[in-house]
C-alpha cells in the first residue's frame, strides 16, 4: 500500500520536535508519509534517521507560501486524491501557521487556538493538562480518529552516518570506554512571570568533582558558539568538536549517563534511551520533563508544592549521589 503524503508543520524548538516524534510515528503507522516543514535549520540533522523529507521554512511570507504551494504540487503528483482530503497537520498553535497553510491551498488540521479555527479544515480541542508530548500525541490521534496510547519511550532513530562520526570523534578524543555526557548550556528562560534562568548553578562544581567521584570521564558537545565557553567553564570535560544534532544523538546514545539542564539535548538523551539526570529548577516538570522511562528528574520543590513555583536548585552533592546510584545499575 502506498503511503499518503501529509504536510506536517513541526514546532520551532529541538525539545518540542523530539516530544512530537511519537505523534509523527503514529501518523506513519496509519499509512501517512510525513513531509516535514520546519523553521529550525537544525531539523534535517535531527531527523536524519527518519525517511521523512524535511524542508526549512524561509523567513519571508511570500517565500513561505511559494514553498508550501510547491510542496502541495509535489504531493499531488504522489497522490491524485491529495486535494480531496485533509492533507496537512499543524503542531504549532500560531495563527500565522494556519494562515500560511490556507493561502497555500492546503486543508490543514490543527488545534483551535489564536482565533484560527476558520482557517482550518478541522479544528481540534487543545489538551490543557498533562505533558507536552501528550498534547502533540492528542493532535495526531484526533486527526486519525484513533484512541491509541502514547508509548512510554520515544525510541529515537539515530542516523548511521551520525553514529560513524560520533565513534570517530570519541576515538580522536581518547574516549574508549564508558563516559558521562554533560549538557550544561540552556537557552531561554522559564515560562514564568519572573523568567528565571534554567541553568543549574552547581553544574561547575558537579563537573569538577564528577570524574574522581564517579570514576568516568566527562564529555561535552557544545552547540554553535559555545566551544570556548565550554573549555573555560568545564576544563574537566573532553570537548568534542562540531555542532551537528545527528552526531549529538549518537554521542548521547553511547553514554553511560547524561546530566543535563532543561534543554533540547536532555530531551534527545531521553529519546535515545540513555539514563538521564534532568536537573530542573524553575521548570514545570509534569509538563516539560524529558519523556522516557530512564529519565530521572532532579528538582527541589518548596513548601509542599507539586510544581516549581519558586526556584530552589539542588546542590552538586545531590547530583553526584543520584549519578552514583544510576551508574551502579545502568551498565
Amino acid at each position: 500500500m502506498t503511503s499518503r503524503p501529509l504536510v506536517v508543520r513541526i514546532r520551532n524548538w529541538v525539545g518540542d520536535v523530539i516530544l512530537g516524534l511519537p505523534a509523527l510515528r503514529l501518523l506513519e503507522s496509519h499509512g501517512y508519509a510525513p513531509h516535514i516543514v520546519a523553521r529550525g535549520r537544525w531539523a534535517p540533522a535531527l531527523l536524519a534517521g527518519y525517511d521523512w523529507p524535511v524542508q526549512i521554512q524561509p523567513a519571508e511570507f511570500g517565500a513561505k507560501l511559494h514553498q508550501l504551494r510547491e510542496l502541495r504540487a509535489a504531493c499531488r503528483r504522489l497522490d491524485p486524491g491529495f486535494d480531496r482530503r485533509e492533507n496537512a497537520l499543524l503542531l504549532p498553535v500560531s495563527f500565522s501557521s494556519a494562515l500560511e497553510m490556507r493561502l497555500a491551498g492546503l486543508r490543514a488540521v490543527g488545534v483551535a487556538k489564536e482565533g484560527r479555527s476558520p482557517l482550518l479544515a478541522r479544528a481540534l480541542p487543545w489538551r490543557t493538562e498533562g505533558h507536552e508530548a501528550l498534547r502533540y500525541w492528542d493532535v495526531a490521534r484526533r486527526f486519525l480518529r484513533s484512541d491509541a496510547q502514547i508509548p512510554a519511550d520515544i525510541d529515537f532513530k539515530v542516523a548511521p552516518a551520525g553514529a560513524e562520526t560520533a565513534a570517530r570523534l570519541l576515538a580522536a578524543a581518547g574516549i574508549d570506554g564508558p563516559f558521562i555526557v554533560i549538557c550544561p548550556f540552556a537557552a531561554g528562560r522559564a515560562a514564568r512571570a519572573d523568567r528565571p534562568e534554567k541553568k543549574w548553578p552547581a553544574f561547575g562544581e558537579f563537573a569538577r568533582l564528577a570524574p574522581q567521584r564517579l570514576g568516568l570521564p566527562l564529555v561535552i558537545y557544545p552547540g554553535p558558539g559555545e566551544h570556548e565557553e565550554a573549555r573555560a567553564l568545564y576544563p574537566q570535560a573532553a570537548v568534542i568538536e562540531g555542532s551537528d544534532l545527528a552526531v549529538y544523538a549518537a554521542l548521547l546514545q553511547r553514554a553511560a549517563l547524561v546530566v543535563a539542564n532543561d534543554t533540547g539535548p536532555a530531551h534527545l538523551a531521553a529519546a535515545v534511551g540513555r539514563p538521564l539526570i534532568s536537573v530542573l529548577g524553575p521548570t514545570d516538570a509534569p509538563r516539560w520533563a524529558p519523556w522516557g522511562t530512564r529519565t530521572h528528574v532532579l528538582q527541589k520543590l518548596g513548601n509542599g508544592a507539586t510544581t516549581a513555583t519558586t526556584t530552589v536548585w539542588p546542590d552538586a552533592e545531590e547530583g553526584l549521589a543520584l549519578a552514583r546510584r544510576l551508574l551502579g545499575g545502568s551498565s
